[in-house]
C-alpha cells in the first residue's frame, strides 16, 4: 500500500466519521426538540382561535402556527418574512392563525385597517405593506396613523370604503375579543406564537423554522 493510498483511506475515513458526527447532531436536536414540545404545556385552544380569526395558508393544514401580533411592533416586522418564507415552504402543511395583541399606541387604529382590508378580501397585501413599512407611520414620538392609510390605500385597500367601515361592531368585537384572550393568556410580549398549541419559548429566525419543520416532519 503507497502513501497516496493511504492518504485516500484516511480522507474516505475522515468523511465517514464527519457525516456520522452531523447524523448524530442532527438526531440530537430533532430530540432536542421533541423533548421541548412534550414538556410544553397545551393551551385551551378556544384562547388560542377564534372562529373570525385571519387565517393565511389553507384552514384544513395540519399544522397550526398562532401568531400574536402588533402592527406597530419592530420585532412582529422583523418575524413577518420568516412566517412568509415558512409559508412559502411548506404551502400546504401550514397555516398561519393571527391575533391582535395591541400593546402600542395607534395599534388599536392599525386593527382596524387591517380589518376592513380583510372584509375587501385584501388582509394579506395590507398587512405586507403596512409591516414592511412600518418605520414610516409607527414613529417612537407617536404614530402616524395618516401615513398607515396611505399605506394601505397604495396596497389596494378602498379607503372611502374602509372609512366607513372601520367602527363596524364585528371589528370592534374582534378587537374586544383578542384583546381578552390576549389577557387570559397571560401574553406579555410580541410576537408570541404557539404551535400545534403550544407555546414556544425565546423563539429566533432559525428555531421557529426548525420547530414548524419538526411538527411537519411528525404530521
Amino acid at each position: 500500500m503507497n502513501r497516496r493510498t493511504l492518504l485516500i483511506g484516511a480522507s474516505a475515513l475522515g468523511l465517514v466519521a464527519f457525516g456520522g458526527g452531523a447524523f448524530v447532531l442532527s438526531q440530537r436536536r430533532q430530540a432536542e426538540a421533541e423533548a421541548v414540545a412534550a414538556a410544553a404545556p397545551a393551551v385551551d385552544e378556544a384562547l388560542l382561535i377564534r372562529s373570525y380569526s385571519p387565517i393565511l395558508g389553507p384552514v384544513d393544514a395540519p399544522v397550526t402556527l398562532v401568531e400574536f401580533f402588533d402592527p406597530s411592533c419592530e420585532a412582529c416586522r422583523a418575524f413577518h418574512p420568516v412566517v412568509s418564507e415558512i409559508r412559502r415552504q411548506f404551502p400546504t402543511q401550514v397555516r398561519v392563525v393571527m391575533r391582535y395583541t395591541l400593546f402600542h399606541e395607534g395599534s388599536d387604529e392599525a386593527a382596524r385597517i387591517l380589518e376592513t382590508a380583510r372584509m375587501q378580501n385584501k388582509f394579506e397585501q395590507v398587512l405586507g405593506a403596512i409591516l414592511e413599512k412600518q418605520p414610516t407611520w409607527a414613529l417612537h414620538d407617536g404614530p402616524q396613523m395618516d401615513v398607515a392609510w396611505r399605506i394601505a390605500g397604495a396596497a389596494g385597500l378602498d379607503l372611502n370604503k374602509a372609512e366607513s367601515d372601520k367602527l363596524f361592531p364585528a371589528i370592534t368585537a374582534t378587537i374586544n375579543q383578542d384583546t381578552a384572550d390576549v389577557e387570559a393568556l397571560g401574553i406579555r410580549q410580541t410576537p408570541t406564537f404557539f404551535l400545534n398549541g403550544k407555546l414556544l419559548e425565546n423563539v429566533s429566525a432559525e428555531s421557529l423554522t426548525a420547530d414548524v419543520r419538526l411538527a411537519v416532519e411528525s404530521v
